[in-house]
Order: C-alpha cells, then structure tokens, then sequence
C-alpha cells in the first residue's frame, strides 16, 4: 500500500493540464495532500504550501507522488536530483508514468541502500483474460469525451460521489493513474497489452447487483489519434448500458494535437453511440458533462443552458455545479 499523506511533486511542469494527476489528488483526496513541490520554472500551481522536502516530512508526508502527466509519461533527467533526495530523505515515491520508477537503475539503487519503496502504480499486477463479450449482470455507466483530458474522472466521480449520498449501490471504478492514486484500486488501462485491454475492463466491472451501477473511469477520446485505443476497449469491455458526453468548451485543438479540431458533441454523440450498441444494444446516451473551468459563472450556466437545449439532454458541470442533473439521469434508465 502507498503510505499517506503525500508531497506532490510538481516538477518543472509547463501548464495546469500537465498537472492532472495531482490536481484529482488534491481535489478528490485533499486529506492525502501535505503540500506541493515545484521546481524552478513550473508553470503549474495547485494553490497548496510549497514545501521543501525537509518541511514535508516534518508535516507528515510519507510519500513523494510525481503529479505530473507529460506527453510519453518520461521521468524527466532534471527531476532526478530531487527524486534522489527524497529517497535520502525518507520518502518513498510514487509513480503513474509509463517510464517506471524501477526502471531507473539510480533511483532503484538508492531505494534499495535507504529502505524506502518504489511504487510504479502503472504495472498491471494482474492476468487479464481476453474479452468475452458476454453480458454481465448490474449496471454500468461510461463518460466518453470530446478530447482527452476533459472531465471523464471528475465526472463518474462526482457522480459516484452523490450517489452514495443518496444510497444508491455505485462504485467508481479506476483505469488510470489518477484514479489509482485517488481510491487505491484499479487497472492501469493504458499499459495493458492491446489484445486484452477490453478483457481487463471485464474484470474491472463484474457481475453485480442489478440496482448496482459501475462508474467506469473514461480514457483517451475516439477522436485522438494518440489514445482512441483505451477509449475503444472502454466501450467493449465496459459494455455500458449508459453513455455520458464531456467536452471542454473553450480548447481550440486536440490536446497535443495542434492540427486536429475537437469534434462536436454531436458528433461525439453519433460516433459513440453505433460502437457502444454493438456490445450492448440497449446503450443509451443519457447526459452532457461539461468542464467550465475556464468560464466565468454566468457563461457558465449560459453554455450548459443551451448544449441543453440544442441536445436535448440534461447539461450540467458536475463538478462546479453538482451532479444531481446527472445522478437523475441515470437513475431513470
């Protein structure tokens, strides 16, 4: 188990998107978050006590957790003075990028000669079956997204969230490295062999309780060249009996992506739908998330008014303005 509370490292990240994995931490386990670690020329900044290494564990940190998700997930050679101190220090370290922590020979080195652990939570532990496609009792409930990055976690999370405040049978179910680092369990989707990642969303999300609804985690987008793949096999394995659409309203390009525009919801909308059918027939899209994070209140509530209008389905911010909308939603299928 990774030992709590945490000192998120920031690196020398180059913009708040870069940030995302401490940004859920902070958000949606703020307990767990000591305070954060920059480095000069970080562009990033999640509002907690800067903190050396030496003042967090005074505070109490036990373990250093890289916050940041850059594009090839690469433990960056400037990151490695600090990583090796905190290891001095007495930290152990966390990980969700796909360059391992273990996979360094310095920092294992120096883990191994201080005692301290090296948690690579991007390492399947587990051996997934290739999909069956057979159909599994409970319900389940997918956010598919206009781009990467745009509210998939928050969403099924606020959700869950206000589920059980109303005693409904939910659990979120994780497939990423924030996800992972958040509720401790999970699937690192995105480093499973291709032929059996809809296998593992399977056994992520097994029979249940037929009033039980399966939050699953959302990845990557089917409109991203890069990570159209985790999307898919979210879609076949997760066979969900409801689809929730996110968009990020003000990005003008792909995340990464400078060539390629975001769909259109409802393009999104009739993309998804046919693929999600042929592994569920009775799929439906149900409601619209939006991440407002760059609008002012009052745009806000103008945008999520008429996406509401013009799709037809209840609109909302979930995680400014609640996930009741949502929640109803899915409590009518």
């Amino acid at each position: 188990m990774i030992q709590t509370p945490y000192l998120l490292f920031l690196g020398d990240a180059p913009d708040m998107l870069a940030a995302k994995v401490a940004i859920g931490i902070r958000d949606w386990r703020p307990d767990n978050a000591v305070g954060q670690f920059r480095m000069d020329g970080c562009k990033a900044d999640l509002g907690l006590t800067d903190m050396s290494l030496a003042e967090a564990k005074a505070a109490g940190a036990k373990t250093l957790v890289i916050g940041v998700a850059n594009r090839g997930g690469v433990i960056s050679q400037a990151w490695k003075k600090v990583l090796v101190e905190a290891l001095e220090e007495g930290f152990d370290l966390a990980s969700g990028l796909h360059n391992l922590l273990r996979d360094e020979e310095d920092l294992a080195a120096v883990a191994r000669a201080t005692g301290r652990t090296l948690h690579d939570v991007r390492v399947p532990s587990v051996k997934f079956p290739i999909a069956n496609g057979e159909k599994r009792t409970g319900k389940r409930c997918l956010a598919v997204g206009t781009d990467c990055s745009v509210g998939k976690m928050y969403t099924a999370m606020a959700m869950d969230a206000e589920m059980r405040q109303r005693g409904m049978k939910s659990t979120f179910r994780a497939t990423g490295q924030t996800g992972i680092l958040i509720t401790g369990d999970g699937i690192p989707l995105d480093a499973v062999v291709a032929d059996f990642m809809a296998g593992s969303v399977e056994w992520l999300s097994p029979d249940n309780d037929p009033d039980h609804w399966d939050l699953l985690e959302g990845q990557g987008s089917l409109f991203h060249v890069s990570y159209s793949g985790v999307t898919m096999a979210l879609i076949h394995g997760g066979q969900p009996d409801a689809l929730i659409l996110c968009h990020e309203p003000t990005r003008e390009h792909m995340r990464g992506l400078p060539g390629y525009t975001p769909p259109s919801l409802e393009t999104l909308r009739d993309t998804a739908l046919p693929l999600a059918r042929v592994a569920n027939p009775e799929c439906e899209v149900i409601a619209i998330s939006v991440n407002t994070q760059h609008m002012d209140e009052a745009e806000a509530r103008a945008y999520c008014a008429e996406t509401a209008a013009r799709m037809g389905l209840p609109t909302t911010d979930p995680y400014r303005f609640g996930a009741g909308a949502l929640v109803d939603a899915l409590a009518a299928q």
